[in-house]
């Protein structure tokens, strides 16, 4: 009889490692993953550049104060705050709130709509799902011919958002409140991708479509990007906070998992399911034994594994109850050589942590094998 349950002094993301590429909320992030037990790697895919001095900006702001939009599109919380933050800085806040009270202002989701009505303003219309598709959806059933629309933008265009109204009949005027740009310190995002690469991590985190775009585009100057997608496609979960989120990963042919609800909380629970359920779990010498990222859990105890140690663990769980030679065990193991003595330093280590030897057997002149129940045998043979 195995323990299937946890045991209640570890989360149930122990023994993962989680890749956090947000600038904003980062800090946030983190803490909910680590609560759960998760390692956290994190390295900012970019950063944002407020544009408080920008001509384009004041430039903008100055057109619809002169020509009022018949209305006004918020696309995120920091950008409205920004925008209306940077026209008080010019000495334009209280023409631009008065200007905007009376037209219709369409908000992308909560955070945003709460930006607006702290600035004394209300919201039109928000909508449920928080995507800027189905906002784009109720301007064109509605008609947007000869109106005049403000997009505050976030960042980045839209993809074919301006263009589908401007085809539709809109005008269109961008409002540019803020930048994103790589980080100034690329050395946090490299070390992120060659943990892809290498499967240092479990999952990563993808926070907004720029973050999503900026990791992707350092891969490709680095000439690591189809590594890093053979990766995300395979080994590591590449997990977003929405689906907008998603778009530049899926142009990419990945897939990946987001929460119903948009929002940093459900993105770690969803993660808190789907990291455990892709663990291998065995029957190993009467115990059950998980195979995790950076440990194993032995009826339910953790325990932490060198990396050597874990490299091992893997290629012996590819074929559980089948001897595995100490030369294709020498090749899993990363930069070891030649010597196959390597692969018994880290097997004894592997052992040590696991506190349970018997659950890998020595095959004299032959290799090792995971001592898989004979209850399992035939289940796993063809594995």
């Amino acid at each position: 009889m195995y323990e299937e349950e946890q045991r209640p002094d570890h989360g149930p993301l122990a023994g993962f490692t989680v890749g956090v590429t947000a600038a904003r909320r980062a800090d946030e992030l983190g803490a909910l993953l680590q609560r759960r037990g998760a390692a956290v790697l994190h390295a900012p895919a970019l950063r944002i550049v407020p544009l408080a001095d920008d001509s384009e900006l004041l430039a903008a702001t100055k057109e619809i104060i002169e020509q009022v939009p018949e209305i006004v599109v918020a696309t995120t919380a920091i950008g409205f705050r920004g925008w209306v933050e940077a026209a008080d800085g010019w000495g334009l806040g209280e023409e631009l709130l008065s200007r905007l009270a009376g037209v219709r202002i369409l908000a992308r989701g909560p955070k945003v709509k709460g930006a607006v009505r702290a600035a004394g303003l209300t919201e039109e219309w928000s909508p449920s799902s928080e995507s800027m598709a189905e906002v784009l959806d109720r301007l064109l059933e509605e008609g947007v011919e000869d109106l005049r629309i403000a997009i505050q933008l976030h960042g980045e265009p839209l993809p074919g958002f301006v263009e589908a109204l401007r085809e539709g009949g809109a005008e269109v005027v961008g409002v540019p409140v803020y930048r994103w740009m790589p980080p100034e310190d690329l050395g946090p995002v490299d070390r992120l991708l060659d943990a892809t690469v290498s499967r240092g991590v479990d999952a990563l985190t993808f926070t907004s479509a720029p973050a999503a775009a900026s990791f992707l585009s350092r891969a490709e100057e680095r000439g690591l990007l189809p590594e890093v997608l053979a990766a995300l496609n395979h080994d590591v979960l590449p997990a977003c906070v929405g689906p907008v989120t998603a778009l530049p990963l899926q142009s990419r042919g990945i897939d990946t998992i987001q929460p119903e609800r948009f929002r940093l909380g459900p993105l770690v629970q969803l993660l808190c399911q789907e990291l455990p359920a892709r663990a291998r779990s065995l029957p190993i010498a009467g115990h059950r034994v998980e195979i995790r990222g950076h440990a194993v859990l032995v009826d339910g105890d953790l325990k932490p594994v060198p990396p050597a140690g874990m490299s091992l663990l893997r290629a012996l769980s590819r074929r559980p109850g089948w001897v595995v030679s100490r030369a294709d065990l020498l090749r899993a193991l990363p930069g070891s050589g030649r010597d196959e003595h390597a692969v018994e330093t880290a097997m004894a280590r592997l052992r040590t942590a696991l506190g349970t030897p018997k659950l890998i057997q020595t095959v004299v002149k032959r290799g090792y094998r995971l001592a898989l129940d004979p209850a399992a045998e035939t289940k796993y043979a063809d594995a």
